[in-house]
């Protein structure tokens, strides 16, 4: 039989075999990554250590209001497109449509620089070996893990990120020990809080601690995979809730925890240094192989992000094409619920990110990255807006809040904090100059998405008019 027999283009296909378990690690798995394990020191460099810890307590806080109206919707209405499908319905198609290509955008552009990143790492060990060939196996074993089916997916994520929580988790303790004074630490003035005194409490000033806030917010981005991960759930109206809340609990407590060793360890002109602060710290206490051990977890990291990100995008495009936006082909499904043409055209967008960045590292791929890191807050901030808007008709249609399987608490200020955290967020890279290409690149990137969804939009209606059509002339004999 034919691949494209196998294939089959009926909604709601979707084979429902993840676990909690598995989606408490798919959320990890997308945010501990490498802008915790290398680019965090940045955050201290910048905005001093009790600027930094500032800057995370509010990316957490963001993070939990986000989750909060994430939640609500995708336990009232647990749907592979998630929040783009959401932005459609309550919004408007859109708005829907802008948030489907930001997102997938934002993890097309990562993918290719995760396997070649993943494949320089293992130069330190396998000299001789060219990069490339590293970066193709690496591809290839993400790939197979994202087509053959969700559960395979589920689990490989499952344990990559088990990793990587492995690591936090003994930082987090090492760290503590060595603030307390169990452990020897090459830096004497690292024992206590002298390092959050010694340049005064605010070194840089306060404006870096807004300035931070979107390198903070994209350090954060992964969690709302739950939410596309909600359409291949078991009893998503259980397990999607005890995820979220599990999630954000951890996330808190990894990353402010996280950053508060890294502040108090670390003087903040040595923070913003190539080497990863994990590795630097690790050998201040004087853990053998450090650098080794970090080779290792990165690695995995890497592989993490590229495989929740190739599942992202994929279904992105799956939605635009169920939606009408895009041929039916790429909604069509395997017989192991996978969309094998968007998983397909999903990694060639990553080797052309990757291409972009060789041959045009100032230009293409330089908007693509500022796009990626601005389109994050904005998909964030269609979550608030749409769950405001769905309250608003729920009730307006009779319906009544206390038979929300989950509902935000709070309400309308939660959807409003976010609001304002992601506006403030937005507002605070205007004044970086380093940060500011983001909305140079980002805001008539969505402009164009607007003006190309209504150019099209009569082409669009036709398609989806003439749809039931070709499926009823399909089912006719002969």
């Amino acid at each position: 039989m034919s691949l494209q027999e196998q294939q089959t283009d009926l909604r709601g296909g979707f084979k429902q075999e993840m676990q909690t378990r598995h989606i408490v690690m798919l959320a990890l798995g997308g945010v501990i990554g490498t802008g915790l394990f290398l680019t965090s020191g940045y955050t201290v460099n910048q905005a001093g250590p009790l600027g930094a810890v500032i800057a995370y307590i509010i990316g957490a806080l963001m993070v939990y209001l986000v989750m909060m109206c994430l939640g609500e919707l995708a336990v009232q209405m647990p749907e592979t497109g998630s929040f783009s499908t959401y932005a459609t319905r309550f919004l408007g198609p859109g708005t829907g449509y802008t948030v489907a290509w930001l997102y997938w955008l934002t993890w097309t552009v990562a993918i290719g620089s995760e396997f070649t990143a993943a494949g320089i790492l293992m130069a330190r060990w396998f000299p001789e070996t060219p990069v490339w060939i590293w970066s193709a196996l690496f591809a290839m074993v993400v790939f197979l893990s994202n087509v053959v089916s969700v559960r395979l997916f589920a689990e490989t994520e499952f344990w990559l990120s088990l990793v990587k929580v492995v690591t936090v988790l003994a930082f987090l303790a090492v760290g503590c020990g060595a603030i307390l004074g169990f452990l020897h630490i090459d830096q004497a003035h690292s024992i206590g809080l002298s390092n959050f005194t010694r340049e005064g409490l605010f070194p840089t000033g306060f404006m870096p601690i807004a300035m931070t806030l979107l390198a903070v917010a994209f350090a954060f981005s992964g969690t709302e995979l739950i939410g596309i991960a909600a359409g291949e759930t078991r009893d998503p109206q259980r397990n999607v809730p005890r995820a979220i809340r599990t999630t954000v609990l951890r996330l808190a407590i990894f990353f402010v925890g996280t950053i508060f060793v890294l502040a108090t360890l670390l003087p903040r002109e040595q923070a913003g240094l190539v080497e990863s602060p994990f590795v630097t710290v690790f050998t201040y206490i004087g853990i053998p192989y450090s650098a080794d051990i970090m080779n290792f977890v990165i690695i995995s990291a890497l592989l993490s992000a590229a495989n929740s990100g190739l599942y992202a995008a994929s279904r992105m495009l799956w939605t635009l094409s169920d939606q009408g936006h895009l041929p039916k082909q790429f909604s069509a499904l395997t017989r192991m619920g996978t969309p094998l043409n968007a998983i397909i055209v999903s990694m060639a967008g990553g080797a052309a990110s990757l291409l972009s960045s060789v041959f045009a590292p100032d230009t293409i791929y330089l908007a693509l990255v500022s796009i990626s890191g601005l389109a994050v807050v904005v998909v964030w901030m269609s979550i608030a807006a749409s769950q405001i808007a769905f309250r608003r008709h729920y009730v307006a249609n009779g319906g009544d809040v206390r038979d929300l399987k989950f509902r935000v608490r709070g309400y309308p200020w939660v959807p409003l904090g976010a609001l304002f955290c992601c506006a403030l967020a937005c507002i605070g890279i205007g004044f970086d100059p380093e940060q500011r290409v983001a909305l140079y690149f980002g805001v008539p990137f969505i402009a164009w998405c607007y003006f190309v969804y209504y150019i099209t939009r009569s082409s669009r209606q036709r398609r989806l008019a003439l749809a039931p059509l070709a499926r009823s002339s399909d089912a006719l004999p002969g």
